[in-house]
């Protein structure tokens, strides 16, 4: 493959990182890179206060952690606080998602399975089907499921008997949770975007993981352009280490190949990728600055409702580039500044090798 063959594959794949799922080498390295305690994470300090004196309050009585529930965008560390608490814990930990257990007797199956002050980690939890969340309510409470075998007369109800454990749920919807279910929740925290400084410290460890030799303002600059999104900043540190390496430059990552890299994937130094800004300029264009539906901007945009509710939006809502109306969504005097500043990255024309 030549090296312009290289720099096209290149650029497509790394804006699918950015924009899309994570691949499979990518959740390996994620895993890699995320801390296994809690005096090693960093940002999200009230909610890492607050954990503390659970786990330690836990700990003294020797019993399981209550049920606990995290909200809050994608990529923010939801995931990782559950190992974390797991391994502060000394506890085994089962992960599953709201959209893997499709019937009552997957559920079952894993709540039977669970040893005395296990873990079982929901992630996706507003997904799970309403006949799926009805068996959790007696499990949460009383450790006990009802199981009912055959139909009409002939109809039964077997009891299983559970060991104490502790469910940790996930969601990026909690408006979506039903109240039954947000109820039997004993503990609650919200993950809120990081800021720059949380978020360069990060990707400096993260880099000493990686062994990559990396320039503080270096950091800085991809800090800046990670959308608040710790998942965000150690995928741009990976791309970065690639082109640096692809590039040989010299043996430590700069600002300059830190915006090189940048301008390749289409970030701009506010962190907004291509999607982003189609979303914003689609709004400004169409339908004059808003408002306007979500499901029509899904259609237009030719993207799922869930991928911009839940990837674009909030970071957008953030920064204050978008409101939420009755009506839709509208632009804000900030995001039309930001359009008409002629800081939208065009894609470089003169080759890269």
């Amino acid at each position: 493959m030549s090296r312009r063959q290289w720099s096209n594959s290149y650029m497509e794949e790394t804006k699918k990182l950015i924009l899309k799922q994570e691949t499979e080498e990518d959740q390996i390295l994620s895993l890699s890179l995320r801390p296994h305690r809690l005096k090693d994470f960093i940002g999200q300090r009230e909610v890492v206060e607050s954990l503390i004196v659970s786990l330690k309050a836990a700990q003294k009585r020797k019993e399981p952690i209550e049920h606990m529930l995290f909200s809050g965008p994608p990529g923010l560390g939801k995931t990782s606080l559950a190992y974390i608490i797991a391994r502060e814990m000394d506890a085994r930990v089962t992960v599953t998602s709201g959209p893997a257990i499709g019937r009552a007797g997957d559920l079952i199956g894993i709540l039977t399975n669970l040893e005395g002050g296990d873990i079982l980690f929901i992630d996706e939890i507003h997904r799970l089907s309403k006949m799926v969340e009805e068996f959790l309510y007696p499990a949460m409470e009383n450790y006990q499921i009802d199981f009912i075998v055959d139909k009409g007369p002939y109809a039964k109800s077997i009891k299983f008997n559970l060991k104490p454990f502790t469910l940790i749920g996930a969601t990026t919807r909690s408006g979506l949770l039903t109240a039954p279910l947000r109820d039997r929740f004993g503990i609650f925290h919200h993950l809120d975007f990081y800021d720059v400084k949380e978020l360069s410290q990060i990707i400096l460890s993260s880099a000493r993981k990686l062994d990559v030799a990396i320039e503080e303002d270096a950091a800085l600059e991809i800090a800046q352009r990670a959308r608040g999104t710790p998942r965000i900043a150690n995928r741009l540190l990976r791309r970065v280490r690639d082109f640096h390496q692809v590039r040989q430059l010299n043996s430590t990552i700069d600002k300059q190949t830190v915006e090189q890299t940048m301008q390749i994937l289409g970030i701009d130094q506010v962190g907004l990728d291509e999607v982003a800004r189609r979303f914003i300029k689609i709004i400004e264009e169409y339908y004059h600055g808003g408002p306007v539906g979500i499901e029509t901007l899904a259609a237009t945009l030719n993207e799922e409702e869930d991928t911009l509710v839940d990837t674009i939006e909030p970071f957008l809502l953030k920064i204050g580039f978008l409101k939420r109306t009755s009506r839709g969504r509208e632009l804000t005097e900030s995001s039309l500044r930001y359009l008409n500043s002629g800081s939208l990255i065009r894609k470089p024309q003169q080759q890269l090798f």
